[in-house]
């Protein structure tokens, strides 16, 4: 991906820990790498269609000038997110916040805190067997898009289902959606865990009915195995009403343990059920 340099930007604010920090300001300088393409701009020498260094130098200024925190951690948070979600066309940002001038009472040149941000590329599945099931859907959904830092990009069509386990339950509405986010994926699981309860999901009966069920099935091409979560979804392989979906919207989104896409995964699936496999 290529780079935009903004190198040791000068602000004068009032972030840290002392309260006369707050009060009085201090130097801080701020440096950010922005992430981007900029094949169109360079082909089309256009401005427009790259991001404006003038613009995004004027809004770190503002930033930093206009709101006071205690930690250069806390700054260079805030900061690196409303640069991702005010941006057009930025995809990732390293930024570094350097203070000069900090009161630790020795003779450092500086501190400083860097991060490293960006958006990723999440697919959730989605179901329902309890009450209005549509309508628990279009929550969830809607649930997500209205989640700072989600944005929801695509949203397969709601497809009955039979139930999965051997629970003896109603019907299912399942579906998929792509969303892009700056969550992590623990803190996209929490926010989906709150919003089932939004829903009031209960989670009495493994695999039994509920108002509204949502699953991380991937996450960029992470593999992740831990106790409460486990990326790609641990059984999405074997679970056409999770692949059929997902196809919908990502027939080429790769599962990074099998290496096979999911239009191939609903396909080994379906001669398995057929008995067709090799």
């Amino acid at each position: 991906m290529d780079k935009i340099h903004i190198k040791n930007l000068e602000v004068f604010a009032r972030h840290g820990v002392f309260p006369e920090e707050n009060a009085l300001g201090q130097k801080f300088v701020v440096s950010a790498v922005l992430y981007t393409s900029t094949r169109e701009a360079g082909r089309a020498d256009d401005l427009a269609k790259s991001i404006h260094y003038g613009e995004v130098s004027r809004f770190i200024t503002e930033f930093m000038e206009q709101n006071t925190f205690q930690l250069l951690e806390t700054a260079a948070e805030r900061l690196a997110e409303e640069l991702l979600l005010n941006t057009e066309r930025l995809e990732k940002i390293r930024l570094e916040i350097k203070k000069p001038w900090a009161p630790v009472g020795l003779p450092l040149e500086t501190v400083s805190v860097e991060i490293e941000r960006g958006w990723h590329t999440a697919y959730i599945a989605f179901g329902s067997n309890l009450g209005d099931k549509e309508a628990n859907l279009r929550l969830g959904v809607e649930g997500l898009r209205s989640t700072r830092g989600c944005r929801v990009e695509a949203v397969s069509d709601f497809l009955v289902t039979a139930p999965y386990g051997g629970v003896e339950q109603d019907d299912f509405l399942n579906g998929a959606m792509k969303i892009r986010t700056l969550l992590t994926p623990h803190e996209l699981l929490e926010r989906l865990h709150e919003i089932e309860q939004e829903a009031k999901r209960e989670r009495v009966v493994r695999w039994g009915p509920r108002t509204l069920d949502l699953d991380i099935l991937l996450y960029d091409d992470l593999i992740l195995d831990e106790e409460d979560l486990h990326i790609p979804h641990i059984e999405m392989y074997k679970r056409d009403f999770v692949l059929k979906p997902l196809c919908q919207i990502a027939p080429y989104a790769r599962h990074p343990v099998y290496n096979r896409t999911a239009a191939e995964l609903l396909a080994d699936l379906e001669r398995l059920k057929t008995g067709d496999a090799d």
